[in-house]
């Protein structure tokens, strides 16, 4: 009988001592992600504010869904390679912007390259069913999933008459300082189940992009980056 005694109050030690740390790291993760979506939140307000190198309004008031990926690194010796991690939101019905979700890009680049650089990456998905693609696909490519083309910038692209959106998804990347239009064809896009899991717990990302499902508490920097996106 002590021996089942003492069993069952180890259990109960050993389980006050762990439901802390476990709750710690669910924290820790939960702020993990927090700070991603304030530096999405900050890359999206530079790209949206950079004068004349600026991304045309038709292709903001057009765009279904908005991806963004600040700090992915593109480290390369010969061949390059990149990964990133971002958020992705989509508008609804009405036209506003569901919350974000957690994405991963994963993919190669071509050409003689030396160093690693950092850089604030966004794309612009033109049509729902690209971005459906990429909810519904286990493997999503950017230019064979959907096409992708380097984004037009600057004055010569505020004119609606002078821009034809032709392309699924358009592509921005910082350099220097500024954002200009990027090609990341062959890279690989893909939600992060997660990062998804840690920050929204049981809600289904693809019910909070298409479905409206806003999470019962949508934390301050979620908010904060919906916030940013481009209303018309």
């Amino acid at each position: 009988m002590r021996a089942a005694w003492k069993t069952i109050t180890m259990l109960a030690v050993a389980g006050m001592i762990g439901t802390p740390s476990a709750a710690r790291a669910d924290e820790d993760g939960q702020a993990k992600y927090a700070h991603r979506l304030t530096e999405a939140t900050q890359a999206f307000q530079e790209l949206t504010s950079s004068g004349d190198h600026k991304v045309p309004e038709k292709l903001m008031r057009d765009a279904k869904c908005i991806v963004v990926i600040p700090n992915m690194v593109k480290g390369a010796l010969g061949f390059g390679a990149r990964l990133g991690n971002g958020v992705m939101s989509c508008r609804d019905a009405r036209g506003g912007w569901s919350a974000p979700v957690f994405v991963d890009l994963k993919g190669g680049s071509w050409g003689l390259q030396i160093g690693a650089q950092k850089t604030d990456l966004v794309l612009f998905f033109m049509t729902e069913k690209g971005a459906r693609s990429l909810v519904n696909k286990s493997k999503f490519t950017l230019g064979g999933s959907a096409t992708i083309a380097a984004g037009p910038m600057g004055r010569s692209g505020e004119a609606d008459t002078d821009l034809h959106l032709n392309a699924e998804i358009y592509s921005y990347a910082k350099s220097k300082g500024l954002f200009a239009g990027i090609s990341l064809e062959g890279a690989n896009l893909k939600l992060s189940d997660k990062a998804n899991g840690i920050y929204w717990g049981r809600t289904s990302p693809k019910g909070i992009l298409f479905a409206s499902h806003e999470p019962p508490h949508m934390r301050q920097e979620a908010r904060d980056f919906v916030a940013v996106l481009p209303r018309y």
